[in-house]
């Protein structure tokens, strides 16, 4: 696909500003009515979706050239989603996200690349993560699990932790953690260890499409030779990035894929997990980006006019998993969940995604804190999440703020829950 293939969902757009917008009949107050990031922190119609439809129909017109000023307001955005889906409450004929990820794409075509995109791109490149780590190191998350190594052996599930679960000290606790709670319900699982490399998903998000293809075929040959029937990983970009990059660019997972807060919501439905340790918490949960609206699976290309569309086809948000986690929560004794305003397809973006927290860190901060203000109206003691990346800048931006609220990632609660961790720090 190329930006030119969008020019009628461009067209399309009547600049009527919704994209910018929680639709109002979800709106529970003023202040936390706004839904995109970027228009809130740069107040200028260019940084919404529609400004960059805009953008992407005059660079197709020869009205505007691209250069490095243009590059940057296409790159200020998180590629939350949430444009799409508020738009989409009105004109389901209209795909936001595509022709934003096709501006990104064009850009780096024509060779107007951000430095910072460029560093990452070099480290996946150098080291298979995007975090500028070590490749020999990506497993040592895994050391001393009883699990197996799907590189001399064959498993029913394979386990993908990705590139933040297997590298940042603040998370690798919880995705040892995983293993052990579906190890203790009976499955069989394997991970790859220092074999395992970046899903490509964020490549592809910065627009550099051919290393995403790259890192694709890389965890589709891993996954043919597992055996697995099932590939689970805790992060939630991956999950995202499986379901819907992938067989988007023909590189479809011949395996069922799910979230980890989806397997034990199973577990439990079927009596094989048991949370019976009381937790005396309020919390209050982040719906991630790639978990939530942007978690929906790819549901094909439509090449007749979209107005046509069968809603079979349609991507709206609301087809995420969102259920799942709260379902968790729900069956955590003592656990108390009181939700933010902006929730489900229509939650506030954590600020970590799209290339902005490598970029424009200090953009990222003001969105993260905008989060924490809204989970702290709600009056809970917790904020929890299932997305490594969004568990990180939360808890960098409590840090740095001082605010009177615990940052949760929801495995953690459910292992103390379920007594295979120790429930020292809750």
């Amino acid at each position: 696909m190329s930006l030119e293939d969008y020019r009628r969902d461009i067209e399309g757009c009547s600049r009527c500003s919704s994209c910018k917008w929680v639709p109002y009949n979800q709106i529970k107050s003023w202040r936390f009515s706004k839904n995109c990031p970027s228009i809130y922190r740069h107040n200028f119609h260019t940084y919404s979706g529609s400004g960059r439809m805009v953008i992407g129909l005059s660079l197709m017109e020869g009205r505007a050239e691209l250069d490095e000023t243009v590059a940057e307001m296409i790159f200020r955005c998180q590629l939350c989603g949430a444009c799409d889906s508020a738009c989409k409450t009105y004109r389901d004929d209209i795909d936001i996200s595509e022709v934003l990820l096709e501006l990104r794409s064009y850009c780096v075509e024509s060779g107007e690349l951000l430095v910072e995109h460029m560093a990452v791109i070099d480290s996946l490149k150098r080291e298979g993560n995007s975090l500028g780590e070590l490749k020999t190191a990506r497993g040592d998350w895994a050391r001393g699990l009883d699990v197996k190594d799907v590189n001399s052996e064959t498993c029913d599930v394979l386990f993908h932790a990705g590139c933040r679960y297997s590298y940042d000290p603040d998370a690798r606790e919880t995705v040892r953690g995983d293993i052990q709670l579906l190890r203790s319900a009976g499955l069989d699982i394997g991970v790859a260890g220092v074999e395992e490399a970046c899903c490509g998903g964020r490549a592809y998000e910065l627009g550099y499409r051919g290393e995403a293809s790259n890192y694709a075929d890389d965890v589709l040959n891993r996954v043919k030779s597992s055996g697995a029937g099932t590939l689970v990983t805790a992060c939630s970009d991956c999950y995202s990035h499986f379901q819907y990059i992938y067989p988007k660019i023909g590189k479809e997972l011949p395996v069922e894929v799910l979230h980890v807060s989806q397997v034990m919501d199973r577990l439990i439905d079927n009596g094989r997990l048991d949370f019976k340790h009381e937790l005396p918490l309020s919390v209050t949960y982040h719906d991630p980006c790639h978990l939530g609206r942007k978690g929906e699976p790819f549901t094909g290309v439509w090449t007749g006019d979209k107005l046509d569309r069968p809603m079979s086809l349609k991507r709206s948000g609301r087809k995420g998993i969102y259920d799942a986690p709260r379902n968790l929560l729900y069956a955590m004794p003592g656990v108390e969940l009181v939700e933010m305003e902006r929730i489900r397809e229509y939650a506030w973006c954590c600020g970590a995604g799209g290339g902005v927290l490598e970029a424009f860190p200090d953009f990222s901060a003001s969105t993260t804190v905008e989060r924490i203000e809204e989970a702290l109206a709600t009056g809970a003691e917790a904020l929890v999440t299932a997305c490594p990346w969004c568990l990180r800048v939360f808890k960098d931006a409590v840090d740095q703020t001082s605010a009177d609220l615990e940052v949760y990632d929801l495995a953690d609660l459910a292992l103390i829950s379920a007594g295979v961790a120790q429930p020292a720090s809750v």
